[in-house]
């Protein structure tokens, strides 16, 4: 039997997302950076908590870990084995048995060198790492490890379900317009975008065929960006890893 859940966008801080998974009363928690609206939707709802899955150590991701363990304190928390309240450490081709399904572990690093994904029943839960039409900063990994977990991830189904932790599509679809103006995909995106944040909703979760038609950080061997990226960076990009480090730092200076 498939795995059946919903999953529900708690916002945290001005752009976080905490995701929770909950069916039949159960509840699963993604990255919950604060407690306190964690702990409101859990209440409201009527969940109990049973796990917490976390996909790396900054704060904006596990700030609400301890408080939550205090009100469920039987719940597991997975996670790399480097952070303290991770109860159970995983890492590349792990399962972790949900009561609602099981979730794989994915290693992503290039954010930080720690980072991982959470892949359930075609839900993919990337936390840094990609974004809707963009990637995370490099605060640990080389281009070269950004661009190889990118390639990881772009390597899922089209169908699957992408939730990042947060709220950044319209600001890098501003900047994939300006790499890659002449995608049509970008232009519907912005459009439909645009009109979700006006009336406050999210534009997650996106799918992993759209970010691949429309993300630049997974189109680094396409003919325009990587054009693009050349003339940004003044010089000659002899590789799809030069491209994507050009990108990104066009992005950071952006």
């Amino acid at each position: 039997m498939p795995a059946k859940f919903t999953v529900s966008p708690v916002g945290a801080f001005s752009d976080n997302y905490i995701w929770v998974l909950h069916h039949g009363g159960h509840a699963v928690v993604v990255d919950p950076g604060e407690a306190a609206p964690a702990i409101a939707f859990l209440q409201r709802e009527g969940l109990q908590l049973e796990a917490i899955l976390i996909t790396h150590h900054h704060a904006d991701h596990i700030g609400g870990v301890a408080e939550l363990l205090t009100r469920w304190p039987q719940a597991a928390v997975y996670g790399p084995a480097d952070i303290a309240a991770v109860n159970h450490p995983v890492m590349e081709g792990a399962s972790v048995e949900l009561s609602f399904g099981t979730a794989t572990v994915l290693e992503v690093p290039g954010h930080t060198l720690n980072h991982l994904a959470y892949l359930i029943a075609g839900a993919l839960f990337c936390g840094d790492t990609l974004f809707g039409a963009g990637c995370g900063r490099l605060f640990e990994g080389t281009p070269r490890q950004m661009h190889d977990s990118l390639s990881k991830l772009a390597a899922l189904p089209d169908a699957t379900k992408v939730y990042p932790a947060h709220e950044y599509t319209l600001s890098n679809l501003h900047f994939a317009l300006t790499v890659d103006p002449g995608n049509p995909v970008l232009a519907i995106r912005m459009s439909r975008d645009q009109k979700l944040r006006e009336q406050n909703l999210p534009t997650l979760p996106s799918t992993m065929s759209l970010e691949r038609a429309s993300n630049p950080f997974l189109r680094a061997d396409a003919p325009a960006v990587r054009q693009a990226a050349a003339h940004w960076s003044g010089q000659p990009l002899h590789d799809v890893v030069e491209v994507f480090a050009a990108l990104r730092e066009w992005k950071n200076r952006f």
